[in-house]
């Protein structure tokens, strides 16, 4: 079956996978569509990298369907290989290869020629470093070299692995620069790990939350939000936390949540401009003192501790 732009190219139905006791996925089923950037977000052990594993055909499922651009891997290896491009959180490359030469090497794997290692250079802006060897490039360097032969092929499926882990962020946000740009200009879908909440607001269109196994969310972060049921917070800190008055008879009020070791209180609300003198005035009639107000709106990183009980680095 042919791609179009109304045919998902990921499709993942009722996926399972187990390993002796443990179960990796149970369940999951997602859709990537064609030049759509999706995060798949989940802390250590959700079944993240199990996932993955099972789109690039590295392994397969115990039972359910996964299919690429309307095929399954068994039978179809090479023509899907052919259109998927990989990057990994850390590649090891040859240190005594230059930069053109490790591109030229990958690209002899296609049969491309030099005009396309020309072309990636100056893709993910290393052109200048063309003659410098790989084991005198920097972190981010590296990493857009990973990129760069990720794309030697125009892949239509981009799948990233945390591609910018341990990079300081001038080069993280030259990363992303070069991905928005990609899909710009190429159509390209794009599979995203991360454990930097921010990369995934910047970069995707679509965001999966997955957490034992199960897909707890999908869908754009203003989706996520709207489904949370409230979009703002008000954080402050408290010196007595006995003074603390009740606020249950506040009907804009959603939640209360605490942090014992920081007298840190976390309050979501519906509207913060009506909220806000209310809760003043109840506090400093019940002489709870405050410090570090602050009020903003609700991040993915708020969503996420909230559906897993977990920040995506524990």
């Amino acid at each position: 079956m042919p791609e179009s732009a109304n045919q998902p190219i990921v499709r993942a139905l009722n996926i399972h996978k187990k390993y002796k006791d443990v179960v990796a996925l149970d369940g999951i089923e997602i859709e990537i569509m064609p030049s759509e950037f999706t995060a798949l977000l989940g802390p250590n052990g959700a079944g993240k990298t199990t996932l993955v594993e099972i789109i690039e055909g590295i392994q397969l499922p115990d039972s359910g369907e996964i299919t690429l651009f309307g095929k399954h891997w068994i039978g179809n290896k090479d023509e899907l290989y052919r259109q998927i491009g990989l990057s990994f959180q850390e590649t090891r490359f040859e240190d005594k290869l230059t930069v053109a030469e490790t591109l030229k090497l990958f690209a002899s794997f296609f049969r491309l020629n030099n005009a396309r290692v020309d072309e990636i250079l100056n893709i993910v802006n290393l052109e200048e470093k063309r003659k410098a060897y790989v084991m005198n490039l920097s972190g981010g360097q590296r990493q857009k070299l990973a990129l760069g032969i990720a794309l030697l092929n125009e892949p239509k499926l981009l799948i990233l692995d945390e591609p910018t882990t341990g990079l300081d962020p001038t080069a993280r946000r030259e990363i992303w620069a070069i991905l928005h740009s990609l899909k710009k200009k190429q159509g390209t879908a794009m599979i995203l790990t991360s454990h930097y909440m921010e990369e995934a607001e910047n970069l995707c269109d679509k965001i999966i939350i997955i957490d034992k196994g199960k897909v707890l969310a999908k869908g754009t972060l203003k989706e996520l939000i709207a489904d949370s049921k409230t979009s703002e917070i008000i954080q402050f800190k408290v010196n007595d936390r006995s003074l603390f008055p009740d606020f249950s008879s506040f009907n804009d009020l959603r939640e209360i949540n605490w942090d014992d070791s920081t007298n840190l209180v976390t309050m979501n609300v519906d509207n913060t401009s009506a909220f806000l003198p209310e809760l003043i005035a109840k506090l400093n009639n019940a002489g709870c003192k405050i410090s570090e107000l602050r009020c903003r709106y609700v991040t993915l990183d708020d969503l996420f501790i909230r559906m897993t009980g977990r920040k995506l680095t524990d």
